[in-house]
């Protein structure tokens, strides 16, 4: 992996197994602070970065609980950019209008909270750093969540804390990974510190990973993709299953389910049921944290393979990565159960996404251009 001259700090919240990690990194970011309460996530961030960002390991800045009252936000170290891709969790009704408290008891209530310590740490020591940019995601339908009332209300608050807010949803696919997956991202910078009115974002990227800017060119200019791209060979995935001693093909009872539950859905006119892709599919449907389960959003046809013709197969592990991004066949490695890692690979970031939205956020808001 490649290491670039630190020029900014960066936090990383609810961190999941790092995208947001590998996205800064790689655009000259240092890692000061991260969190992440799942113990099968932090054994995959641990092993991945120990070396890249082996501080946060030894002097106690890899944080379990964000929520830990006895966490002294204002101790956090100073940062330039906090990243977080937080759960979304419902404000209540009666909580709307009563000022910042009503975020209490959301998860969102935690990163304000680390904002304004480090905004009021900065009006008593000057030295203190202001975090000059959030970065924020979420599912799609964060932004109508409780009838907009959600975002809106996150909204109103960061722009009391001082910041501009922009979002905009972004699809995966657009970004060279052959996944139909959307998400919300939230750039948010204060003002005071960074006077720029707007943030044009990435909506994806051209075969020469030049960035698309206008919305309405993305399908025809970004970079063509298939699942090709991130499949295993047939002779990898025997070898791999042979070492395992297991099969990624799915039985034959949860494949007459699929059937079955498809054919019903069918019945009753909605498209729901298992979806299934091969090789010259231009991409596949969202990875989910449920897909350990039964695999039914993305099976891979096997009908050219010799035995398996009769039955689709799961994506392995390997496969989830590179469908997010990860770079696996470089440095990356996952260290947990299958299970684990279909769970870590469904609930993160796509890494693409976050590392061209990083770089923009770089040239457009903190002038750092490489």
């Amino acid at each position: 992996m490649g290491r670039k001259k630190k020029e900014f700090k960066f936090i990383d919240l609810f961190a999941g197994i790092g995208g947001f990690h590998i996205a800064m990194h790689e655009n000259g970011g240092e890692c000061v602070f991260a969190s992440e309460i799942d113990k099968f996530a932090r054994q995959t961030y641990e092993h991945n970065f120990k070396n890249i960002s082996s501080k946060i390991f030894e002097n106690g800045n890899f944080n379990q609980d964000i929520t830990d009252l006895n966490l002294d936000y204002s101790k956090i170290p100073d940062f330039d950019i906090l990243c977080a891709g937080f759960p979304c969790q419902p404000f209540s009704h009666a909580g709307l209008k009563k000022g910042f408290d009503d975020t209490r008891g959301t998860l969102f209530f935690n990163i304000k909270e680390i904002v304004k310590a480090k905004i009021e740490g900065h009006k008593k020591n000057p030295k203190k750093t202001i975090p000059k940019v959030l970065l924020l995601e979420n599912v799609k339908g964060f932004r109508n969540h409780d009838k907009g009332n959600t975002y809106k209300r996150i909204k109103e608050i960061l722009n009391d804390l001082g910041y501009e807010v922009k979002e905009e949803i972004l699809n995966s696919k657009h970004f060279g990974v052959p996944q139909n997956r959307e998400r919300i991202f939230i750039v948010a910078w204060y003002r005071d510190l960074i006077n720029e009115r707007d943030f044009k974002f990435p909506y994806g990227l051209t075969e020469e990973d030049k960035v698309i800017y206008d919305q309405s060119q993305r399908d025809k200019l970004s970079k063509q993709i298939k699942v090709g791209d991130i499949l295993l060979t047939n002779k990898q995935l025997s070898l791999l299953e042979t070492k395992a001693k297991k099969s990624y093909t799915i039985s034959a009872k949860l494949w007459a389910g699929h059937q079955r539950r498809k054919a019903e859905h069918k019945t009753k006119g909605n498209g729901f049921g298992y979806s299934s892709f091969n090789a010259n599919s231009q991409y596949t449907s969202t990875i989910s944290a449920r897909y350990y389960k039964d695999g039914s959003e993305i099976l891979i046809e096997q009908k050219s393979i010799k035995g398996r013709e009769d039955r689709p197969r799961k994506l392995h592990p390997i496969e989830a990565a590179r469908l997010q991004g990860y770079p696996i066949d470089d440095w990356y490695e996952i260290p947990v159960s299958d299970n684990q890692a279909y769970k870590q690979f469904g609930n993160s970031v796509s890494v693409p996404v976050v590392k061209t939205l990083a770089s923009e956020i770089l040239n457009q808001l903190l002038g750092n251009g490489k």
